[in-house]
């Protein structure tokens, strides 16, 4: 249970990195009364994930030849997670993507540039709901964007074959929940505490996000990579 609890842990840190939390939580960030905002996408992000993620966890099958080949393929799956995490790291560290996300940038230039032209919204659904500062629309673009995502996915199938009972599941999905919003409960937390304290500390990390961004994320990617391939090497012997 050891390891499957760990893989657990390691899948809610890469759910936590969710480009469209990322998004929100900035735009957010920059509007006035955050705290509001980010209470109403969190309440909304909570309901979504959790009931989600219980059901599907509390409803997948048990009968015992699935699972028996849910425990045969689980370390290959561990071991194949991991190689594209290590991977990815590679890519990151040797600037690899780097050509790739230029392109990226300058194709998503043109559109901006091009629906702009056309008086045409240059922006997301989501992000121009958030614009309007109102905590109801927060709430409904939280529900809307915290279905669960394929690191949330293969950390349910991992609850599921813990077998631990109806109490333990439900705890161990509601943490996952919780690990997952981070980025969202840190500064909400603050603000509540020691709002200009957070500010601060905002741009402080904005900063740090700006210079050592990319070696947090090899490091990141290489421990999960080798943790899971480390976890699936186990399991297979």
């Amino acid at each position: 249970m050891g390891n499957e609890l760990l893989d657990i842990f390691l899948l809610s840190l890469t759910s936590m990195f969710n480009p469209s939390l990322l998004a929100a939580v900035t735009v957010m960030l920059l509007l006035d009364n955050p705290k509001r905002l980010m209470t109403g996408y969190l309440a909304g992000a909570y309901l979504t994930s959790m009931t989600v993620g219980l059901v599907i966890a509390l409803s997948l099958p048990d009968s015992s030849t699935e699972s028996t080949s849910k425990h045969a393929i689980g370390p290959g799956a561990d071991i194949a997670l991991g190689t594209l995490a290590l991977a990815l790291a590679f890519v990151l560290a040797t600037g690899r993507d780097q050509p790739i996300q230029q392109r990226r940038q300058a194709k998503k230039a043109i559109k901006h540039n091009a629906r702009r032209e056309a008086g045409k919204a240059t922006e997301s659904l989501p992000i121009r709901l958030l614009g309007k500062g109102d905590p109801k629309l927060a709430f409904v673009v939280g529900a809307a964007l915290s279905f669960p995502g394929a690191s949330y996915l293969a950390a349910l199938t991992r609850i599921h074959k813990l077998d631990a009972g109806t109490g333990a599941t439900v705890l161990i999905v509601v943490a996952f929940c919780v690990i997952e919003q981070l980025l969202l409960e840190v500064p909400l937390v603050g603000y509540v505490f020691a709002p200009d304290r957070v500010s601060a500390l905002i741009e402080d990390f904005k900063g740090w996000m700006a210079r050592k961004g990319r070696p947090a994320a090899v490091i990141g990617a290489g421990l999960i990579g080798a943790a899971l391939i480390v976890s699936g090497l186990a399991r297979l012997g």
